[in-house]
């Protein structure tokens, strides 16, 4: 699977996504080209004929280029050997779309651009704003408790480990290194999932550098 290639940087919580998932499948070899999305790198004219709202991550495989993470996971678990990353039951398929359609929807937002962005990239969403910080409490509790709902007694958030994991797992490290971590983390059940993540040899491998 050699000739993979991924565009987005390691900062990205959705490249991230993707890494995990090619980690989890046993693919350590693919080309990755970095585009900051910090300093602009993916609004640049090369990167918008690629992707026309200039959106990392993109991949292309196979003489197929794929945007969108959703789209990206799902073709990779399905042309990936090992196991799957997408649930076998219908209701454990749900519970998993449920939580990626709610952090695409309103996770991402909330956590990262309202809660993370205010204390470790402020200059990038235009300054500390209060009113943005709050709006991400409320609504990030909101997207955890209603994660660890949907996980119930599961060991992960749609049964076994799924994509669902896998996307919520970055946007909660981004939280991780904030003052907010407690008021977030605070939800029954978290701590159990969020153990489970952080051992995940994926989890190990994709952290990205923030030096």
């Amino acid at each position: 699977m050699s000739d993979i290639t991924l565009w987005g940087f390691d900062g990205s919580t959705y490249v991230r996504t993707v890494k995990m998932l090619l980690a989890e499948k046993g693919v350590t070899q693919f080309k990755q080209v970095p585009l900051n999305v910090l300093e602009g790198e993916p609004k640049q004219p090369e990167h918008l004929e690629r992707h026309p709202f200039g959106k990392v991550p993109v991949l292309d495989h196979d003489g197929l280029r794929i945007l969108e993470t959703s789209a990206i996971a799902r073709y990779l678990n399905d042309v990936l050997p090992g196991r799957s990353l997408i649930p076998a039951t219908p209701g454990d398929r749900a519970r998993m779309d449920m939580v990626v359609g709610i952090i695409d929807s309103y996770g991402y937002g909330a956590l990262v651009g309202g809660v993370a962005a205010y204390h470790l990239f402020p200059d990038f969403v235009g300054g500390k704003n209060d009113a943005m910080r709050d709006s991400g409490l409320e609504n990030g509790r909101k997207i955890i408790e209603f994660a660890m709902r949907t996980r119930g007694a599961s060991p992960f958030i749609a049964g076994e480990l799924s994509l669902a994991d896998l996307y919520l797992a970055p946007v909660a490290f981004y939280v991780s290194l904030t003052p907010d971590k407690d008021a977030l983390f605070g939800v029954e059940g978290f701590g159990d999932w969020w153990a489970k993540i952080q051992a995940l040899q994926s989890f190990k491998d994709t952290q990205p550098d923030l030096g």
